[in-house]
């Protein structure tokens, strides 16, 4: 009787939200309320990650077995199904170890569920939390399965999360045709101010899906969210959506400081600061701070570094650079920051300086700016470039909009 009530209680915990309610109702939650006809009789396949969570904390794809959703199978981006996979490592197929449940892995072999795969799914589920970055490879995830349900005509549904950024910032270049990739699917800016859901709903107003098809798309939308919003404001735990973005300043400071891996110079994995340190064992960190913090960019700050990674680059070899605070999450300027860090580790003197030129490009989406910043080019006059662009982006987006400022 006592092992059948703690098994009552413990589905009670899993089912029903925590009592103090957050600001900001996640669209996981409403899956589980006003939209659970969606999933409900129906055998769902799940593409999530150990961010997939309810504002309670618990996983997504427990909380519908709990509730006798059938789960048939599940999909794991980059980094795997339970979020443990080092950056940029192919993952393989398994079973999850908690559910016994079938997990793709959509890093590896397969970047797009196939036919197989998707072999008696009813509905597709993406439960993914986005940092608001187009190099973030879960977009390219969340695209190509979206294209999946369409050609098998399978209903895409999006439970959508707040951009940590927030909802207003727009910025960097719109990525060139001729650079698409898997760190750049789609022809967005780099900093694209639109939550997962929203982005769902123009890559299918806007037909970049393949061959023009269109998902049958359902967005549950979010409760409580504004474009103001940045994670602070959310009362949301944050729950890392990759190893190393550990909090939301990490997310902050992520979209300038992941250039950083095009180049011979730590970004900062394998130490507790990972994308808010970076450096290399000959490069002149103090030069590089002073150069930098002497900018006086908005809502940052700079500190020299010296470090020892524990793992990836330099792994075991002192480093010497700079640790990035922020002082400010609302003036953060994260293309700013990227253009004078870029500039500085080309003018500091380091040497030997390494470019993986086809990399740098693919980030930022052109390979225009590394090409003008080489010759010395204004930072604030490389972004007027961009403006048009922009603001064409913003305005045909606007149509796409969930939520109001």
């Amino acid at each position: 009787m006592l092992s059948r009530l703690i098994l009552v209680v413990s589905l009670l915990q899993i089912a029903v939200p925590a009592l103090s309610s957050p600001r900001v109702v996640p669209g996981a939650d409403r899956l589980l309320s006003e939209e659970f006809r969606l999933v409900k009789g129906k055998r769902v396949g799940i593409i999530t990650n150990s961010s997939g969570r309810l504002s309670n904390g618990v996983f997504l794809v427990d909380t519908l077995l709990a509730r006798g959703v059938r789960v048939a199978v599940l999909f794991g981006p980059e980094h795997g199904i339970r979020g443990e996979a080092a950056a940029g490592a192919k993952v393989v197929d398994s079973r999850d170890p908690k559910t016994g449940i079938r997990v793709y892995s959509l890093y590896g072999e397969h970047t797009k569920p196939s036919k197989a795969m998707l072999r008696g799914v009813d509905v597709l589920v993406y439960d993914i939390q986005d940092v608001g970055v187009r190099f973030y490879t879960y977009l390219s995830t969340m695209t190509l399965a979206m294209e999946a349900a369409a050609e098998y005509k399978i209903p895409f549904v999006v439970c959508d999360r707040p951009n940590p950024l927030g909802g207003q910032v727009v910025d960097g270049p719109i990525r060139e045709d001729s650079l698409r990739s898997f760190v750049g699917w789609l022809p967005v800016p780099v900093v694209y101010g639109l939550t997962c859901g929203e982005l769902a709903r123009m890559i299918n107003g806007e037909g970049w899906l393949a061959k023009g098809l269109h998902a049958d798309l359902h967005v549950v939308a979010m409760k409580g969210w504004t474009r103001t919003m940045l994670w602070e404001d959310t009362g949301l735990p944050w729950n890392p959506p990759s190893p190393n973005i550990r909090t939301p300043e990490t997310a902050l400071v992520y979209p300038a400081t992941c250039y950083v891996e095009a180049m011979n110079v730590s970004e900062g994995r394998g130490t507790d600061r990972p994308f808010e340190t970076i450096g290399a064992p000959k490069l002149d960190g103090a030069r590089l701070w002073s150069d930098l913090a002497g900018l006086d960019l908005p809502g940052v700050r700079f500190r020299p570094a010296q470090f020892t990674p524990s793992s990836s680059k330099y792994a075991g070899e002192l480093c010497s650079g700079v640790d990035i605070s922020v002082t400010d999450p609302r003036k953060v300027d994260p293309l700013g920051l990227a253009l004078y860090l870029i500039r500085g580790l080309l003018n500091v003197g380091y040497s030997p300086l390494t470019i993986r030129e086809s990399w740098m490009s693919r980030l930022m989406g052109t390979p225009a700016v590394l090409q003008e910043l080489r010759k010395g080019a204004d930072p604030v006059n490389l972004r007027r470039g961009w403006g048009a662009d922009l603001e064409r982006f913003r305005q045909n987006s606007t149509k796409y909009l969930l939520y109001s400022s």
